[in-house]
């Protein structure tokens, strides 16, 4: 039985921002995948007319750039069919296929795009998915990446995350001074736009639950201070920004409050501010460095780095505040900067190890550390929302840019910008 899925476009207000579109794009380089990846061939989308995007080879390059999947180059194709009816199923079995996907974007009077697709089993010499979807031609290329999720997920069971975005900092010298710019792009790099352009430091981006808002560190009035953005918007409010430290923001689960730390007490503490009273709660109080919070999935404890213990590690204390407990013991001398996997499994963070700062993953049921990366500045892990990836900040030939990895360590990749350095990652949340 064909299936037919429709995407909602509720959200595609939040793909037509009104800010500068940022001067570079990112590009994805896959360093490391998994040994036997699934062959695939996603043959060229039948059009009515000219596009804006490229949907077809979107679809593709998303499914390369997971590491689980090895696409067939369009020109290694034995035939471009646009329906199940038109595939010879036998060629692709020659061409070691083990999926196929067609489809075809149809103009509507209304301007619109009709898009439909078909996912098929060449063994099996049947249908596994499909969907239709109506789509703005500004929004071809996140109903691509929608399309990929669906195939993502059909043949690997797990949600996929391409059509989610990436907040990230970029940093570009012009003479002696230097330009900070909080930019957003979807999660390949592409449609990179500027949120926020300061001469002043921009740190620690994070997003709401909901993806609406951007929380960040700017130092754009000499001290440190906390803004919450509205992406659609440009809205900023300042959440704190008083004498010493303001930093580290981390949303609740629910988005009602903001998790950070502040030295406004002369020690810097763990705080947790809720946004709509403005009621402030002290969580730590020790004359140790408490910082980087970052909330559980059920918002019911926080994790933290301190150095109470005489060197950084991670620590977990309930929301209501109380004696902290020690997470990284046996795990070295530095553990730091950690955040909860989505599904709550496993949290990641920054070790120091024999070759520097590495990326690590701690399995909260075995008690396990698991060093994902060999570079000697990784730090800025963030979960993509599906808990399967890791996106971070690592030097390259000098450089700050980005990379992810798989939270088993089998699939590295890069994602470069030629000439700004990039830090300060932030994976954002499924759009609903």
């Amino acid at each position: 039985m064909k299936k037919r899925f429709y995407i909602s476009l509720t959200m595609a207000s939040l793909f037509l921002i009104k800010s500068a579109i940022a001067e570079e794009v990112m590009t994805i380089e896959i360093t490391k995948g998994v040994e036997h990846a699934i062959p695939i061939a996603i043959v060229p989308f039948q059009s009515s007319g000219e596009l804006s995007e490229n949907t077809s080879q979107i679809i593709s390059d998303d499914l390369e750039s997971s590491g689980y999947f090895k696409t067939l180059p369009v020109a290694d194709m034995p035939a471009q069919p646009h329906d199940l009816s038109g595939i010879m199923f036998d060629d692709w079995k020659r061409m070691g296929m083990d999926n196929l996907v067609v489809g075809k974007v149809e103009n509507t009077a209304a301007g619109a795009h009709a898009i439909e697709f078909r996912l098929a089993d060449v063994y099996k010499g049947s249908q596994l998915t499909g969907l239709k979807v109506m789509a703005k031609p500004n929004n071809l290329r996140f109903v691509a990446h929608q399309i990929a999720d669906v195939i993502y997920e059909e043949l690997i069971g797990e949600p996929g995350a391409f059509a989610t975005r990436i907040a990230y900092v970029t940093v570009k010298k012009i003479g002696t001074k230097k330009r900070y710019q909080l930019e957003m792009a979807d999660a390949d790099g592409s449609n990179p736009v500027i949120l926020l352009e300061s001469s002043h430091p921009i740190l620690s981006p994070v997003w709401s639950p909901n993806g609406r808002q951007v929380a960040y560190v700017s130092f754009e009035k000499g001290n440190s201070a906390i803004y919450v953005q509205t992406i659609t918007t440009g809205r900023r409010q300042i959440v704190s920004s008083g004498q010493g430290i303001n930093s580290s923001p981390a949303w609740s689960p629910d988005g009602s409050k903001l998790a950070m730390t502040l030295s406004k007490d002369g020690n810097p503490e763990i705080y947790i501010k809720n946004l709509s009273s403005n009621q402030l709660t002290r969580i730590t109080n020790n004359s140790a460095i408490d910082t980087e919070a970052s909330f559980s999935p059920d918002g019911g404890s926080l994790v933290f780095t301190s150095d109470r213990g005489g060197k950084p590690q991670i620590y977990q204390a309930p929301v209501s505040g109380g004696k902290g407990r020690r997470l990284t013991v046996g795990m070295g001398e530095y553990n730091a900067g950690a955040s909860f996997s989505p599904d709550g499994k496993v949290l990641t963070m920054v070790h120091r190890g024999d070759a520097g700062y590495q990326i690590a993953v701690l399995d909260l049921d075995y008690q396990q550390l698991n060093i994902l990366t060999d570079g000697h500045l990784d730090e800025s892990p963030s979960f993509a929302p599906n808990s399967k990836m890791i996106i971070y900040s690592t030097i390259q030939g000098g450089r700050s840019e980005l990379a992810a990895v798989s939270v088993d360590g089998k699939i590295q990749k890069r994602l470069a910008v030629h000439r700004s350095e990039v830090r300060e990652p932030a994976w954002g949340p499924f759009v609903k």
